[in-house]
């Protein structure tokens, strides 16, 4: 008896649609002058976080940016999707990171959405506190 594997293709559409989502958003920053310095950059252990894209831009400024993607902006679409806890764990992974530097540069957190084809960038989308 043959079983049928939605639910791993399923996931593995979801990861490609995601790292397609990724992929946009870096050609957007990048087009914008930014400079990639790490993609997907985690936190050792459970418990942490993941950033997305960590950017420089051309002031020098570190730019954390999580990107969202949503095929419609029902529920409130991608960007409102970066709640409070979300926004906790990217905080404590920016933290991690800004640990192996030796001076501390200026940062913030921007959220990159791509909504229905659409990116759509939002500089310092949140703060630190």
């Amino acid at each position: 008896m043959e079983f049928p594997l939605k639910k791993a293709a399923a996931a593995g559409t979801t990861k490609q649609a995601g790292d397609a989502a990724e992929d946009r958003a870096l050609a957007h920053l990048q087009a914008a002058g930014l400079q990639l310095l790490a993609r997907n950059y985690r936190t050792p252990g459970r418990g942490g976080g993941e950033i997305d894209l960590i950017m420089r831009d051309a002031a020098g400024t570190v730019v954390f940016v999580e990107v969202r993607q949503r095929g419609s902006r029902s529920h409130g679409g991608a960007a409102a999707s970066v709640g409070g806890a979300k926004q906790r764990r990217i905080v404590f992974a920016a933290r991690h990171y800004l640990m192996r530097l030796a001076q501390q540069p200026p940062c913030r957190f921007d959220v990159v959405s791509v909504e229905a084809g659409a990116v759509q960038w939002l500089p310092a989308a949140f703060d630190a506190d």
